[in-house]
């Protein structure tokens, strides 16, 4: 009964966490996106601190906090994109050669296209769960799951396809669903009310 009583109370003084995972998921992403729809430079070392402290740092942070929380979905999906984004950056990295030029030289893209397929299986998953949650959270696991079938496609065909633009404009739309969920949660959550409606779930 006390542990319990202290798990209640756990749940109750952390505060919900899913702004910060949902501002690291868009501001990452936006970053990304921007440079595939040809917005920005394709030049990936921009990428790497955005994705490290946003991308990943602040969505295992929400992760952790969701765990403290015990909201299955929150911790299993911010925790599973969060590691993504770390090993995205390793990817990065050996591209760039930071590891040495026999490792950057063996690097494998079908190897690469297959974790995608693992993530697109997990993000299936994830999709049907998010049907619990609401419509702004369905709709971004629903963009994620076409990224990542984008993604994995694309390099299979050997790059640069015309399935690279499903994978930017996904990851464009992913990105702006995401700050509209994390600024919603923030001003809903201060003003007590909701202010920035985030749909009812949908089962």
């Amino acid at each position: 009964m006390e542990n319990e009583v202290r798990k209640v109370e756990m749940s109750e003084n952390v505060a919900d966490p899913t702004g910060l995972g949902l501002l690291g998921l868009a501001v990452v992403c936006f970053v990304v996106s921007t440079s595939r729809v040809g917005w920005s430079g394709p030049t990936t070392s921009v990428f790497i601190p955005w994705a490290v402290l946003l991308g990943s740092l602040a969505q295992l942070m929400a992760s952790y906090f969701d765990f403290k929380r015990n909201n299955a979905f929150g911790s299993v999906v911010f925790g599973a994109y969060g590691l993504f984004w770390s090993a995205m950056t390793g990817i990065w990295l050996i591209q760039m050669g930071a590891f040495g030029p026999e490792i950057q030289k063996g690097f494998d893209v079908t190897q690469l296209a297959f974790a995608f397929v693992g993530f697109l299986i997990f993000s299936i998953f994830g999709t049907i769960a998010s049907l619990k949650t609401n419509k702004v959270v369905f709709a971004i696991m629903l963009l994620i799951c076409f990224l990542f079938f984008g993604l994995s496609t694309d390099l299979f065909l050997g790059g640069r396809t015309g399935f690279f633009a499903l994978v930017a404009w996904s990851e464009l739309f992913i990105s702006l669903l995401g700050f509209y969920g994390s600024g919603a949660v923030l001003v809903n959550k201060v003003f007590g009310k909701t202010v920035f409606p985030m749909g009812k779930s949908i089962l």
